[in-house]
């Protein structure tokens, strides 16, 4: 474990591509002083359209360790109970207790009200809403940091035609995340969730890409270093005030 006087620890979830939001949140934090774990899970990225990413995780290490931090990689099925504990165990075991959370885990498979099967509904309800809240639970349960000094950020999505079960566990997100914001109070922990919108990360095809720039004021995509622009001020000193909130930052995309 790292001593007391070393930077604070942020543990990012889902970054599993070098691409990613969650990438470009843990390297943003890493520049910021921050020490980062995080977590992802190759065989999800195995069964999307782009596919797994080789050696992702030792190129986002190298990455952070080029911008000053620490760093662990640990890989888990967030869609399992235990794994929260687990990857709380490790990190704190390799970085030390964790300061931060920012949850960019998800499943996100496209299906509709009428397509969509049970075994999808309750995987997408596990990943994106019960793994969500147990992070979070263990979190609260094991913040030793100073009063004011504690940070939850989650991602959100307000897709839900023909994205139903994403959709509908990424509110159910929303909810639990924002009820921490009074929850954990006591601890001095803040909690928000910022809804990039659609960030192009290799999955839009030219027909989503062009009905995006329609839709935007500036006529230009979002990018991870949009999203983690934002999250980084959310975790800083200065960001102490902006606390139970659902902040858009998708660049005024019309819907």
């Amino acid at each position: 474990m790292r001593s007391a006087a070393s930077r604070p620890v942020v543990l990012v979830t889902g970054v599993g591509r070098t691409v990613g939001i969650g990438a470009g949140i843990a390297c943003r934090l890493a520049e910021d002083g921050w020490d980062v774990a995080f977590s992802y899970w190759a065989p999800y990225d195995r069964r999307m359209a782009w596919g797994a990413e080789a050696g992702a995780a030792e190129a986002v290490e190298r990455a952070l360790a080029e911008r000053g931090a620490a760093s662990a990689g640990v890989e888990a099925d967030l869609a399992e109970v235990g794994a929260a504990g687990r990857v709380f165990d490790e990190v704190e075991r390799r970085l030390g207790g964790v300061t931060a959370l920012v949850l960019g885990h998800c499943e996100s498979v496209d299906s509709g009200l009428l397509d969509t099967t049970v075994e999808s509904f309750d995987r997408h309800f596990a990943v994106n809403a019960r793994a969500s809240w147990l992070l979070i639970r263990e979190y609260g349960r094991r913040f030793a940091g100073a009063a004011g000094s504690g940070r939850i950020v989650a991602l959100t999505s307000d897709h839900t035609a023909g994205n139903l079960p994403y959709g509908a566990s990424k509110g159910a997100l929303d909810r639990i995340t924002l009820a921490a914001a009074h929850e954990l109070a006591h601890l001095g922990v803040t909690a928000n969730v910022v809804n990039p919108g659609p960030v192009d990360t290799g999955w839009m095809t030219e027909a989503v890409r062009s009905a995006v720039l329609g839709r935007t004021p500036l006529g230009r995509l979002g990018t991870p270093e949009d999203t983690a622009n934002l999250v980084a001020f959310l975790c800083s000193p200065e960001g102490q005030w902006v606390n139970g909130q659902l902040l858009m930052s998708n660049g005024g995309l019309a819907n």
